[in-house]
């Protein structure tokens, strides 16, 4: 296959993969934080919520998307005519429905790596006179870090391979917004079995990567299993 048709989807996925990320890296941690060392009302009615996304089928996901930010919707309206911002068959879009999509996985191990953290350590923090914030930062996060990379890369491999939502929402535009599990799909669809090949074998070998670094993460430190 050519390498320009190799490259566009490659490129774009790696683009759409990141911003995903990026995003889930601040808000999946919040999150997580948030439930792990909060105690409200509807806690676990949230929490449920956030993780749903996990297991909703991704055209379900797609489809709430589109009702959320269609140019017919409130927030929709209010991006367009705000900040002059369409989600609607563009990458950004690509990349909201990609950190919808695997927000759960970075949400759900920050929260099981901050409960892991012994609550008396910040509580000698505070005594010693650390704010909130600098408890997290100093205290909290560093001893969570692991458990939320580990997430973090899996929302990556994941969000790689991202097609249902990303197509209901940014469609399959050549150059704009064909990722690569679409162009797979265009490929197939059509008949091009080279271009099938090569585009599945680069995104297998991508997830794998990414795979094997955080099984790396999440390995004791011991070196045992």
């Amino acid at each position: 296959m050519p390498a320009e048709s190799f490259a566009i989807p490659l490129f774009l996925s790696l683009k759409v993969a990141g911003t995903a990320t990026l995003a889930n890296i601040v808000f999946g941690t919040v999150a997580g934080f948030l439930l792990a060392k909060s105690r409200f009302a509807g806690r676990n009615l949230l929490d449920t919520l956030l993780t749903l996304p996990m297991v909703l089928p991704p055209t379900v996901l797609g489809y709430y998307l589109l009702v959320l930010f269609g140019r017919n919707s409130a927030a929709g309206a209010w991006l367009q005519e705000t900040f002059g911002i369409s989600l609607i068959f563009t990458w950004q879009g690509a990349a909201v429905a990609a950190a919808a999509a695997t927000f759960p996985l970075v949400f759900k191990p920050a929260r099981a790596a901050f409960e892991s953290v012994n609550p008396q350590l910040e509580q000698a923090a505070r005594v010693l006179g650390l704010g909130g914030t600098a408890v997290f930062f100093r205290v909290s996060l560093p001893l969570a870090w692991r458990g939320i990379l580990a997430g973090v890369l899996l929302a990556f491999a994941r969000a790689l391979g991202e097609f249902g939502a990303t197509l209901m929402i940014a469609g399959s535009i050549p150059g704009q917004t064909q990722t690569l599990s679409v162009a797979i799909y265009e490929a197939v669809q059509a008949g091009d079995d080279a271009a099938a090949d090569a585009l599945v074998l680069a995104v297998s070998l991508l997830c794998a990567a990414v795979l094997l670094a955080a099984g790396r993460l999440l390995k004791p430190k011991d070196g045992r299993m």
